[in-house]
């Protein structure tokens, strides 16, 4: 049974077929789960369109679809991760993220209390934030048609005036800082795959940045470039921000920050933690003259605590990203090929 006494059976039914379809099913699934853990005063004018005043300035938007694999991992659940991953793309413009938006594609047969644990999560993280859901979709497709629950969430927000942020302004001399540790989301996601066992269990980075962002662009606002680590982990975003400003970057591996069992584990799946995923860390380009001030202010925020520089941009009409390793040699840090890890995301 998937209603009671007029409610959604949440503890006990699953997502079937009427839920999206239009009727009495679906409003009751939206009253019942979607707008009682998500409700705010735009989402609650109940309208298919948000309506909302917005701050003058340059505005910034992103979508991101969301089909991680396993739903649940350690550290998360693709419910705060469509929150924290959009909020960061929108952010990384320099921007205030403002509203988001959620979409929902649900398998028929998935738990509605799996489906209510991911939107409590979802609301919890937005509120943390403090950027609500605004409006949002729910569709069903057939069982086998999909894998429990994917959502597309879209973020909008609003660039502080004279901050201006582009890979394409990399330019040689600058400094390269990353955040903080590496790996943490790719290998949290593969331990839990893999039913892998660790000391200690491994626990995705999955933050929403614009705080730390905004504390960073208030004590350097010349920041250069900001890019958040993803898919392809620190590699192939410094290879894209190379390849877009024609530039080249020379990483001191020491440099790096890397949790020691992240760093064993990589070594025992054969993985290189560069390409691995990250969803808590940024990367930052600014002049020279202004690292050590930009990593003092990351620092002081509890999302840049390990903060470093572990780089500068070099000319380099060949665009490569090279790191000087712990032996003493030079290695080139190529675009990845192929995946190393899918559906992380």
């Amino acid at each position: 049974m998937n209603a009671v006494d007029g409610k959604i059976a949440l503890r006990s039914g699953n997502v079937d077929m009427t839920h999206g379809g239009g009727g009495r099913a679906m409003a009751d699934l939206i009253r019942d789960l979607f707008r009682r853990h998500l409700h705010n005063p735009i989402l609650d004018q109940g309208n298919d369109a948000a309506l909302f005043s917005v701050p003058e300035g340059r505005l910034v938007m992103s979508t991101d679809g969301h089909v991680i694999s396993p739903i649940f991992f350690p550290g998360g659940d693709i419910g705060s991760l469509a929150v924290h991953g959009t909020l960061n793309d929108v952010a990384m413009s320099g921007a205030r993220p403002l509203y988001l938006t959620a979409g929902f594609i649900l398998e028929e047969g998935y738990p509605l209390a799996d489906l209510e644990r991911i939107v409590m999560s979802m609301a919890r993280a937005a509120k943390e934030a403090g950027v609500p859901v605004v409006t949002g979709d729910t569709k069903v497709v057939e069982k086998g048609k999909g894998d429990g629950v994917f959502i597309t969430t879209t973020g909008l927000g609003v660039v502080p005036e004279g901050v201006h942020v582009s890979a394409e302004r990399a330019a040689p001399g600058q400094a390269i800082l990353l955040s903080g540790t590496i790996g943490d989301h790719g290998v949290a996601i593969l331990s839990k795959r893999e039913n892998l066992e660790f000391e200690t269990e491994i626990l995705s980075d999955s933050a929403a940045l614009h705080g730390l962002v905004a504390e960073m662009v208030a004590a350097v606002p010349g920041i250069a470039v900001l890019r958040d680590p993803t898919r392809g982990g620190v590699a192939a975003t410094l290879n894209e921000i190379a390849r877009t400003a024609n530039v080249g970057m020379i990483l001191d591996e020491a440099a790096i920050p890397m949790k020691p069992d992240v760093s064993a584990a990589c070594e025992l799946l054969g993985l290189d933690p560069l390409y691995v995923a990250n969803e808590g860390k940024l990367l930052a380009l600014c002049a020279a003259e202004d690292a050590d001030r930009l990593l003092e202010a990351m620092r002081g925020h509890p999302l840049g605590a390990e903060a470093a520089i572990i780089g500068t941009v070099t000319e380099d009409p060949a665009n490569l990203v090279q790191m000087k390793t712990g032996f003493g040699g030079t290695r080139v840090v190529d675009w990845l090929a192929g995946e190393q890890l899918p559906r992380i995301c």
